[in-house]
């Protein structure tokens, strides 16, 4: 088996969830072949084929985040760090394309019916967050991928850097499995 994760992730949050869901799938599967690829470093060569594709992002503005969206997330978060004498750390890449460009520009479409697929997303912790996964799910569909779940998988999270939940990683490592 083969599983590739494909994520977006300006502060690690969302890295670390894709981690985990790899580390479920290895869990439940030792023989798998199992790849966590930024974004950023999805080139159709790279995905190749796949028996799992799983792909997330951060949740912005009640969806999927934008180039506006992500600019914002880096400039607020950069504000709040100077406020708070800290550094202001993104992940490599958190300027490029997001996985809504990816899937617009990049993602082949899949053979009809022959790829199972996941969507996953991270949002805060508010009310009317908003969920980047049923886009992600949405467009996975209509790539000609079949979903395993037909709602995405979700992770609540600190919209910036900082210690995570250890309990949402363990989820979402037990949901790879």
């Amino acid at each position: 088996m083969r599983a590739v994760i494909v994520y977006e992730s300006l502060f690690g949050n969302t890295r670390e969830i894709a981690d985990a869901i790899g580390e479920g799938v290895k869990e439940a599967h030792p023989d798998a072949e199992v790849e966590c690829v930024a974004v950023v470093d999805a080139l159709p060569e790279r995905i190749g084929p796949t028996d799992l594709l799983v792909v997330g992002g951060p949740t912005h503005i009640r969806g999927m985040t934008t180039g506006m969206s992500r600019r914002m997330g880096l400039k607020a978060e950069e504000k709040e760090a100077e406020k708070e004498e800290r550094a202001s750390v993104p992940e490599e890449g958190a300027e490029g394309p997001g996985v809504r460009d990816w899937f617009h520009d990049t993602l082949p479409k899949a053979h009809t019916g022959t790829h199972a697929a996941a969507a996953f997303d991270t949002r805060a912790d508010m009310r009317l967050a908003g969920a980047a996964a049923s886009g992600i799910a949405r467009r996975l569909r209509g790539h000609g991928y079949e979903l395993v779940a037909e709602r995405g998988l979700r992770a609540t999270v600190r919209p910036t850097p900082g210690p995570r939940n250890p309990d949402v990683t363990s989820a979402h490592r037990d949901t790879g499995r």
